[in-house]
């Protein structure tokens, strides 16, 4: 009963985070200012882009400049990455 219980509130709460555990790059909202359509597969042009990054919260710059760190967040994004770096995204 004990084992059963455990299990229930691991699962509960993966679900209740699951959230949590995607990445900056990963979450839609995050990403559409730099798109110029609906489907996310037309990059804005550079000023476009930089005045997007820039409106954003210092929080989530940081965040994307991180991930954008991490090869294996960085490949699938990696047009969107490119650009992150040319704004200074390397620290």
């Amino acid at each position: 009963m004990n084992l059963r219980n455990i299990c229930l509130g691991a699962l509960a709460l993966a679900m209740i985070s699951g959230t949590a555990f995607a990445g900056a790059l990963d979450e839609p909202d995050n990403m559409a200012p730099f798109f110029t359509d609906s489907s996310m597969k037309t990059m804005k042009p550079m000023a476009d882009f930089k005045t997007a990054f820039m409106a954003m919260p210092m929080e989530k710059q940081e965040a994307m400049k991180k991930e954008c760190q991490d090869a294996a967040m960085s490949k699938p994004h990696a047009e969107f990455c490119a650009n992150v770096q040319a704004l200074g995204g390397a620290n």
